[in-house]
């Protein structure tokens, strides 16, 4: 059986809101910071690994947000759970595992290689 359009709605929606929060969080720490940079070679590494790791997460929960916003609008057209690449049906347990998947396991293993 199909699963439930609403509930995978819903369950995107809050993905997404769990998302704003972090990319919102990661934001305020990369350009609203108030601690002083140390003096010390050895700290100032340590925070440049940390400012890059914070980076990193921004720009991974950005590019979430966009694959959510992208299945959100193919749900209200019709087109979700639908492969990107072959128009071939999607597995609802991919689609459970991976909310914002856009291809089957076929054609995401044929990307991969």
């Amino acid at each position: 059986m199909r699963m439930n359009l609403e509930q995978q709605k819903i369950t995107l929606q809050d993905l997404k809101h769990e998302l704003l929060d972090r990319v919102s969080r990661t934001h305020k720490h990369i350009h609203e910071r108030e601690e002083h940079v140390s003096g010390n070679f050895s700290d100032q590494s340590q925070e440049m690994g940390n400012q890059e790791l914070v980076y990193n997460l921004d720009q991974e929960g950005r590019n979430e947000l966009k694959a959510i916003d992208e299945v959100l609008h193919r749900i209200d057209s019709g087109e979700f759970g639908v492969c990107q690449s072959f128009g071939q049906k999607i597995q609802d347990a991919r689609i459970q595992a991976i909310p914002f998947v856009e291809n089957c396991i076929d054609c995401a293993g044929r990307q991969e290689a």
